[in-house]
């Protein structure tokens, strides 16, 4: 436990930020999984529009900070792997 004043300063902070980037992050891992879903379903039209939406997300809680820019960069590369390959498969 935190002796310091500083410190428990700290902890009070650090609870009101992860209360308020907890439902961005939830978000995020939300839309990314309907991607997949919609990427795993097989269908173009519909997983072009997850995916799209599902990095748009990633973009703006990445701008917020809730998550590292790399981060997010990670996910969506992942993500536009499993679209493309989907495209390719489908053209």
């Amino acid at each position: 436990m935190a002796n310091s004043k500083s410190a428990k300063k700290r902890i009070r902070v650090a609870e009101r930020r992860r209360d308020r980037n907890k439902p961005l992050r939830t978000e995020a891992r939300t839309f990314v999984k309907k991607a997949e879903v919609a990427i795993a379903a097989g269908d173009a039209g519909e997983a072009e529009a997850a995916t799209l939406k599902a990095v748009s997300v990633l973009d703006r809680v990445a701008d917020k900070g809730v998550i590292h820019k790399n981060n997010a960069a990670r996910r969506k590369s992942r993500l536009m792997a499993k679209y493309n390959a989907l495209a390719a498969a489908s053209a």
